[in-house]
Parts: structure tokens; sequence; C-alpha cells
């Protein structure tokens, strides 16, 4: 059993906003990208047995719980929250290539990082990222982003989140019952908390910027050797499976399959853990 330990904390100045970062462990720089918008909390379940054996660095991307923006309506683009993450790698691996691991919108920003970074990047493990731009059918994804955006302002956040998700869900899948409430442990009651906080400028901003990104795929079959595709064994079907699986392909990388789904980070953290660590150092 791995037992948890304290982070040592830190702030970094980037470019428009300041940067709440975390670091656990010893060993080659292992820089964990979180997506959605949980922020650095969302590793809280795997960050401590990868400390074992790496530098652990998780953090807040930028407007999301401990890392502010210095203008709060400024818009999201992915290659600024790639640059964040390099500077972090800047500053604790300086000219040094790191291990990287990114989910969903932090996948994006861990492609990003690659293709325009490839000397600071040893090997990415991207989560389902859903670059749906890649796609035959991004078109009618495009429009899926276009309703999302326009729910959201015109009706708030609850009915843009409905449309999201069933955009987002298995062809033929029906809705889902209404899970009964329970009562969270504080620490994970705090952390669900910071997850709803960050929703609005998640659906808001990051949304529709991270999901109207094109990858530069050329690039990515160039800097292959380096790339681990992966997705949710549970999320076949599903649009956040895709893209991952359609790159994969097309670049004839293979795709790894995690436990669980979309989530399986949380669901699942004692083999999602094991099976991030083999991945990021098998060759």
């Amino acid at each position: 059993m791995t037992v948890p330990t304290s982070p040592t904390t830190g702030r970094l100045r980037v470019n428009g906003a300041t940067l709440h970062y975390e670091v656990r462990g010893h060993g080659p720089l292992l820089l964990l990208i979180p997506g959605g918008s949980g922020g650095a909390a969302s590793f809280d379940g795997v960050a401590d047995a990868l400390a074992a054996d790496h530098t652990v660095v998780t953090y807040d991307p930028r407007g999301m719980s401990g890392s502010t923006l210095d203008d709060p309506e400024a818009e999201q683009h992915v290659a600024e929250h790639a640059d964040d993450a390099l500077r972090i790698l800047d500053l604790l691996s300086p000219g040094r290539p790191a291990r990287v691991f990114g989910s969903s919108s932090g996948a994006i920003a861990a492609l990003h990082l690659l293709t325009a970074h490839p000397e600071r990047v040893e090997r990415l493990v991207a989560h389902e990222p859903p670059v749906v731009e890649v796609l035959p059918d991004a078109a009618e994804h495009r429009a899926l982003i276009a309703r999302v955006r326009t729910t959201f302002h015109a009706e708030g956040l609850m009915p843009a989140m409905a449309v999201f998700a069933e955009g987002l869900k298995k062809e033929g899948a029906t809705a889902a019952e209404p899970e009964a409430e329970v009562t969270l442990p504080p620490q994970a009651a705090a952390r669900a908390e910071r997850t709803m906080a960050n929703l609005p400028y998640f659906v808001g901003r990051i949304v529709p910027a991270f999901m109207s990104y094109a990858p530069d795929t050329d690039r990515l079959a160039a800097l292959s050797d380096r790339l681990v595709l992966a997705c949710g064994q549970d999320s076949r079907g599903e649009l956040a499976y895709r893209p991952a699986a359609f790159l994969a392909e097309r670049l004839g990388t293979g795709l790894l399959h995690f436990p669980g789904g979309h989530t399986g980070l949380t669901t699942h953290p004692a083999e999602f853990g094991e099976l991030l660590r083999k991945a990021l150092s098998s060759r």
C-alpha cells in the first residue's frame, strides 16, 4: 500500500497567468497534465504510487483551481496551455527531456507540446485526446461544439452540460439513471467542489478551444516512436475514444487500453497507475 505524502507546492508566473504546481518523489521527471475540470487533484489516486520511482509533477491548468488568470475573460488556446507545460519543464527539468502523461483536454495540450518541442519529451502517453478534427465526420462534432457554446450562453451551465454529454455518449446509449446521493470523505468532497467550480470555465472556454484544435498529424507521424495513444477499455463507441483510435491506426502505433472509461484514472487508480508506469518505460 502506498503511503500518501504531502507534495511540495509552488507558484510559477507564465504569460497571462500564475500556475499552481505540486511535486512528489524522486527519479525521472514525469509531468501529469490533467483534463476536464479537475486540475492537479485528479491525479491524487496515482501520484503517490508513481512517485516511488519518478519525480511526479502535477498542476492546475491556467484558469482552474489554484492557477489564476490575469484576465478572467481571456480566450484560451491549446498552444498557450502547451507552453505552460513547457515552462514547468524549464523550471523543474531544465534542458532534459521528461516523461509526460495527458488525459482528455490535457492530452491535447500534451500532443501540441510534443510536436512543438519534441526535444523536451522523452515519451508521451496521450489518453483519449478529443481531437475530433482528425475524424472523417469532424463537421458533425463542430456542430456539437457550437450547440454547447450557444446553449451555455443562452441557458446556462447545466443545459450545456446535458448537450455535451449527449454528444459524447455511445450511439444508441440511453440516459443513465440518476445516482443516489452519497456522502463523500472530506478530501473527496473538497475535490468535487473544486471540480464543479471549474465547470463554467471548462465548458465555456476550454471545450470550444480544445475540441476545435487540429493536431499536426505529419509531425506526429515523425515522432510516433515516442508517442503512446491510449483509450479506456470501456470507452469503445464514445466520441472521446474515436480520435485516439483513428490516429493510432493512421500512425501505425497500436492503441493501449487502460482500465475503465474516460475517467478510468479516478475509477481504477491502482491498475491505471501501474499500466501507466509500464507504458512510460517500455520501448
